[in-house]
C-alpha cells in the first residue's frame, strides 16, 4: 500500500489538535506528574482492515516530537480482536493528550477500509467497488486512501479530474446528446460518463457515444436490459441504493463497476482502544 503523503494530513492533524486541546489539556496537566513516561498500545477490539496508522503517528509526534510510534501491522492488513496495531512510548502527558484525536482518525479510516473490504468480498471478484465524492469535507484524500486499503478503487477525486454528466446537467443542457456535444466541442480529453435513469437515457447515452454509462437507481431487471442494450459499447457503472446485501445480485448483471457512497459517508467507526501503562518509577513528582 503506497503511503499517504504527509502534506495530505498534517494540516488536518494540527487543526484537530487545536480543536481538542485548545488552551491546554487541563485534566492531564493536573493529574499526571511531570516526567512520567509510559507505553501505550493501540488494540483492535473486533476484526478490521487497518488504515490511518501514519495519521495516528502524526498526532502523537505533533503533540511531542519525542514520542516513539512503532506500528505492529500495516495499513491494508486484516486484523482480529486482540491484535496490537501499534506501540507508542513517550511522555505520558503527550500520550494522553493525543489519544482521542489519534483514535478519531484511526477508527474512522479503519472503519472505511473494513466496510470497503466487506463490499469487495461480496462481489466474488465479479465487480469493482468504487467510492464516491460523498466524503467528510477536507478529509477526502484520507477517505479515498482508506478505500484503497480495503481493496476498493477510487472514482474521481473531485470535479476537476473527470467528466460526469448527471441529471441536473442534462436538465440544464436540454438533453444527453446536447450535454455530450458541449463536452466534445470543448476538446476535453477526459472520458465522458453519463448518468442514465431510464432505458431511454441509456439509448441516448449510447447514441452520444458516452465512454461510461451510470445506471442510477434502476431495478435489477431494468439494469439487465440496459447491459444487453449497451453490449460492450461503453463501460457500465451501477449507482444508487447500493447495499451490502444487494452486491451478490448486482455482481451477476454484467456491469463493470458499482459506486457505493455508504463506504465513506455512513461508515461505523472501527472498535480500537488505547491501553497505557506508566513506566516503573517515572510517576513521581
Amino acid at each position: 500500500m503506497t503511503p499517504l503523503e504527509p502534506h495530505l494530513y498534517l494540516d488536518l492533524v494540527r487543526q484537530a489538535l487545536a480543536e481538542d486541546v485548545g488552551s491546554g489539556d487541563q485534566t492531564t496537566d493536573v493529574v499526571v506528574p511531570a516526567g512520567t513516561t509510559a507505553t501505550a498500545r493501540l488494540i483492535a477490539k473486533s476484526p478490521c482492515i487497518v488504515a490511518g496508522l501514519d495519521v495516528a503517528r502524526a498526532v502523537f509526534t505533533e503533540v511531542n516530537a519525542n514520542v516513539v510510534f512503532t506500528p505492529r501491522c500495516a495499513d491494508g492488513q486484516r486484523c482480529v480482536a486482540g491484535d496490537v496495531l501499534a506501540e507508542i512510548e513517550g511522555p505520558a502527558a503527550a500520550l494522553l493528550t493525543a489519544e482521542r484525536t489519534a483514535l478519531n482518525f484511526l477508527q474512522h479510516l479503519t472503519g472505511i477500509a473494513t466496510l470497503t473490504g466487506r463490499f469487495v468480498e461480496a462481489t466474488g471478484g465479479r465487480l469493482t467497488i468504487l467510492d464516491t465524492r460523498k466524503t467528510i469535507p477536507t478529509m477526502r484524500a484520507l477517505a479515498k486512501y482508506a478505500v484503497r486499503c480495503g481493496g476498493g478503487t477510487n472514482h474521481r477525486m473531485g470535479l476537476y479530474d473527470a467528466i460526469l454528466i448527471k441529471d441536473n446537467h442534462i436538465q440544464i443542457a436540454g438533453g444527453i446528446a446536447e450535454a455530450v456535444r458541449r463536452v466534445r466541442a470543448r476538446g476535453l480529453t477526459l472520458p465522458i460518463e453519463v448518468e442514465a435513469q431510464s432505458l431511454a437515457d441509456v439509448d441516448a447515452a449510447i447514441e452520444a457515444r458516452a465512454d461510461v454509462i451510470m445506471l442510477d437507481n434502476l431495478s435489477d431487471e431494468v439494469m439487465r436490459q440496459a447491459v444487453a442494450r449497451i453490449a460492450g459499447r461503453a463501460r457500465i457503472e451501477i449507482s444508487g441504493g447500493v447495499t451490502l446485501e444487494r452486491i451478490p445480485a448486482l455482481s451477476q448483471l454484467g456491469a463493470d463497476v458499482v459506486s457505493v457512497g455508504a463506504i465513506t459517508h455512513s461508515v461505523p467507526a472501527a472498535d480500537i482502544s488505547l491501553e497505557m501503562q506508566p513506566h516503573a518509577g517515572s510517576a513521581s513528582r
